[in-house]
């Protein structure tokens, strides 16, 4: 029977060239003697353990340099349970800077019939996580044997993935939430770009921590009924769109119960912008006009 391919050792987490992969290459002086990009033995696709063959290897450009900054970003990612299943909300924005780049953006994504994931930060990095979960869902696909990812397992797993990349000092800027049914009860959870992670009934990432979050804390019960979570999730979105100038007024709402997840479509909520404090900000600031 051949070997499987895989595109990440699943010992060790994707990117990771663990003793099983990891092939030693020397330093050669002339760089025209050194080999060409090596063949993993689990027949997955090429890699090169050796930076300057890896330059050597594409022409004698610079190296794969790693991230240092996110260019193009999303905002919050809110998320409640309640009595019958969890409910994850963001807004479709992709911002490049200041700038509002990309206004269409869903930021919330199935995994699988029990599982969705949202996340904020860098949206590339965001779309390679997608893959790798891709990756996971073919082979439970493939195995066939009815089994399925649990929400804790994906939130263990991208744990891991997160940790790991910071590890070798190469995150991936994200702030994930996974929600989904674990044994038929709502799990939540959230995962940083540095691997910690925790699971709580309510939680929110980036600006959301702190103007949306104490809502939850003051309003959230573990009885609420759909209604009531999604009217504490509406409160907590305007309040963000209200303070946080890297959000939109354009929304999604995922949600997993007993009979699977869905995504809504794009909405707006009504606002409200002549309060007093909004028309005069500086009114009572010292040393305003």
């Amino acid at each position: 029977m051949y070997p499987r391919p895989t595109s990440h050792n699943p010992a060790l987490g994707p990117g990771c060239t663990g003793p099983s992969l990891a092939q030693y290459v020397p330093d050669y002086a002339d760089v025209s003697s050194r080999p060409s990009v090596q063949q993993p033995l689990s027949g997955a696709a090429p890699f090169m353990v050796d930076p300057k063959a890896v330059a050597a290897s594409i022409g004698g450009h610079d190296p794969t340099k790693h991230t240092t900054s996110p260019y193009v970003t999303g905002t919050s990612v809110l998320g409640v349970t309640y009595r019958d299943g969890v409910l994850l909300a963001a807004d479709t924005l992709g911002s490049y800077g200041s700038t509002k780049r990309y206004k269409s953006f869903e930021r919330l994504r199935k995994v699988n019939e029990q599982t969705i994931i949202g996340a904020g930060g860098e949206l590339s990095d965001f779309q390679y996580i997608l893959t790798l979960l891709d990756e996971l869902s073919n082979e439970d696909f493939c195995a066939d044997d009815g089994a399925k990812l649990s929400p804790k397992e994906i939130y263990a797993y991208l744990s891991r993935v997160l940790y790991n990349r910071r590890s070798k000092m190469d995150p991936l800027w994200n702030s994930l939430v996974v929600g989904g049914l674990q044994d038929g009860k709502p799990f939540l959870g959230t995962i940083t770009m540095l691997g910690v992670h925790y699971s709580d009934d309510h939680i929110a990432t980036g600006f959301g921590q702190m103007l949306a979050r104490p809502l939850f804390r003051e309003r959230h019960r573990p009885d609420m009924s759909e209604e009531e979570a999604t009217q504490l999730l509406h409160e907590g979105l305007r309040v963000c769109y209200y303070r946080d100038k890297q959000t939109t007024n354009k929304f999604q709402i995922a949600k997993v119960t007993a009979e699977g997840t869905s995504i809504s479509e794009p909405f707006a909520l009504e606002t409200k912008w002549d309060y007093k404090a909004f028309v005069n900000p500086g009114a009572l600031a010292v040393g305003t006009w």
